[in-house]
C-alpha cells in the first residue's frame, strides 16, 4: 500500500496545479474583459468639456447710510405752568435755655457705703472743689466690727480733672479703709486750677470719712 501512495502523488499534484493555473487564467482573462467593457464609458466621460464661467465684476453695493432726521420745528410747544402754593414755615426757636453753674458735686457708686455720704469739710486747700465723686466700698469686716474713720490722700490733679499718683498721708483707724478709698478717689473729677486762661496740675489732699449709721451699728 505505501508503494501504491508514492506510485499516485505524481499524477495527482500535476492534476491539482493544472487545475489552479487554468483557474487564475479564467480570472486574468475576466478582469481583461472586464477593462475592455468600461473603456468606452471613461472615453464618453473623457469627451465632456466645462465651459468656462464669465462672472461680472460690477457688484452691487448697499447703501447703509441713516436717513437724514426730520427737521426740527423753530417753535416748540410752550411748557405748561407750575403754581406752587406757599405755606407759612413755623420757626422753631433753638436756643438753648440757660443754667446756672452749680458747684454741687455729683455722688456715684453701687454696693456697701455709709447712709449719707459727702466728701469731708477737712480740705487742706480750699480751692479744691469736686466735681464728680464715687462713694467708696465700707469694708465688710469693718461693717460687722462697728469700725468708723477717714483717710487723708494727697494726689495730683490733672488739666482735666482727673486723679493720680494718690497715696495715703494719714488714716485712723491705719490700713483699715486705705485700699478703698484709693479705689474711689481714682475715679473721682475734680474742677481743675486755671492760671492765665490755662489749665495746669496741681497737687492737693482729700479727707474721705467712713461712717456708719444707726441701724448699721
Amino acid at each position: 500500500m505505501p508503494a501504491v501512495a508514492r506510485h499516485f502523488r505524481l499524477p495527482l499534484a500535476a492534476l491539482v496545479s493544472a487545475t489552479v493555473t487554468f483557474g487564475l487564467f479564467l480570472l486574468m482573462y475576466g478582469l481583461i474583459s472586464a477593462g475592455y467593457e468600461r473603456r468606452s464609458e471613461w472615453e464618453a466621460i473623457s469627451r465632456i468639456h466645462f465651459g468656462r464661467v464669465d462672472l461680472s465684476d460690477d457688484v452691487a453695493e448697499r447703501s447703509r447710510r441713516k436717513p437724514p432726521p426730520p427737521p426740527l420745528s423753530s417753535d416748540p410747544p410752550p411748557l405748561p405752568t407750575l403754581q406752587a402754593s406757599r405755606f407759612p414755615q413755623p420757626v422753631q426757636d433753638l436756643s438753648l435755655p440757660k443754667v446756672p453753674e452749680l458747684d454741687v458735686p455729683a455722688v456715684f457708686g453701687d454696693g456697701l457705703f455709709p447712709g449719707n455720704f459727702q466728701p469731708s469739710p477737712r480740705q487742706a486747700e480750699g480751692d479744691v472743689i469736686p466735681v464728680v465723686i464715687i462713694r467708696p466700698l465700707y469694708p465688710r469686716e469693718a461693717v460687722l466690727a462697728g469700725i468708723e474713720g477717714w483717710v487723708r490722700l494727697e494726689f495730683t490733679i490733672t488739666e482735666t480733672g482727673a486723679v493720680r499718683d494718690p497715696r495715703v498721708v494719714d488714716a485712723q483707724p491705719p490700713r483699715t479703709f486705705n485700699r478703698e478709698a484709693i479705689r474711689a478717689l481714682l475715679k473721682w473729677k475734680f474742677k481743675p486750677r486755671v492760671v492765665d486762661g490755662v489749665a495746669v496740675e496741681r497737687r492737693a489732699t482729700q479727707v474721705i470719712d467712713f461712717s456708719l449709721d444707726d441701724r448699721e451699728r
